[in-house]
């Protein structure tokens, strides 16, 4: 069988996550249009008759500022240091720059082979197509150059089928029903982050993070024919940390209603993971700079 680690790396907001969803077919990865959504390395496991393919979905790379950036890039450079096939994503509809250039200082010494995908293709003319083709091949020597399209499945098929000729022999690393690694309580913590990020805008993207706190099994009532009969459900408390009160007020919104709209969507989600109803208890809770504290950070990355 054919078995291997295969990075997907790439500028912030390049279309990484929702390449990884899209190939294992359900959702493990949180998908934003705000950069920097990813911090974690999430690992996303493609079982079939030919062999096991293991993608490690990284944080976008960026020149880091933050104790919290430095974490994220080590996770980059980890997947970089121990894969067997790296795939390289950029964003057909962006132009080249010094984000780019960043990038490929940061692959000139890795001898792995290397796949360029070209994402978002459905959205731009061949021709730009082309001139990014011409480009890239001028500065890196890539084993493929694929365009594709993430969030259509477009070549996707293709991608598979190339990436399976570059892995190496070897016994399956995980069993045939594994999709990912990753403890429930990250998940369900990145399900509401997602959803912080889907409602506030400027730098708040980037000093907001989720600690779930607490997960109870509880019952509630649900009215039947005959008499109200009790069915599982789940108590989480969870909270979302921020740098400053001002931040604090934005989140939780006018009266309320931003954090009750935030609440709302990652409940639905919620319950459609765990298959129960669930009670979301979140608090909002001020953390001066916890960006660069250890602490918290270990906190987060511990659940």
């Amino acid at each position: 069988m054919k078995v291997g680690y295969v990075a997907l790396i790439g500028r912030p907001n390049v279309g990484k996550s929702t390449l990884l969803n899209k190939i294992l077919g359900q959702k493990v990865a949180i998908v934003s249009n705000k950069p920097q959504t990813t911090r974690n390395s999430i690992l996303g496991i493609k079982t079939t008759e030919k062999g096991q393919i293991i993608f490690v979905d990284n944080p976008g790379i960026h020149r880091p500022l933050h104790r919290l950036n430095k974490r994220m890039m080590s996770f980059v450079y980890s997947a970089l240091e121990t894969s067997d096939l790296i795939n390289l994503l950029i964003d057909a509809n962006q132009k080249f720059g010094h984000g780019d250039q960043f990038v490929i200082e940061t692959l000139k010494d890795i001898s792995t082979p290397i796949f360029l995908l070209i994402n978002k293709v459905d959205i731009v003319k061949k021709e730009k197509i082309l001139l990014l083709i011409d480009k890239y091949k001028s500065l890196l020597d890539f084993k493929e150059i694929i365009p594709i399209s993430a969030l259509k499945g477009t070549q996707l098929d293709i991608l598979e089928k190339l990436i399976y000729e570059h892995l190496p022999e070897a016994e399956k690393i995980f069993s045939d029903d594994e999709i990912s690694v990753q403890s429930q309580r990250f998940l369900l913590s990145e399900i509401i982050r997602e959803k912080v990020l889907r409602h506030v805008e400027q730098e708040l993207p980037f000093v907001t993070a989720v600690h779930i706190d607490n997960i109870e099994d509880t019952k509630y009532s649900s009215p039947g024919k005959q008499e109200t009969k009790k069915k599982q459900g789940h108590y989480i408390k969870a909270t979302i940390f921020v740098e400053r009160e001002s931040h604090r007020r934005i989140v939780i919104g006018r009266q309320g209603n931003r954090i009750k709209a935030i609440g709302t969507q990652a409940r639905l989600e919620l319950e459609q993971i765990l298959g129960t109803r669930v009670y979301l208890d979140l608090w909002v809770k001020v953390k001066e700079k916890w960006r660069d504290s250890a602490n918290v950070l270990d906190l987060i990355e511990g659940q």
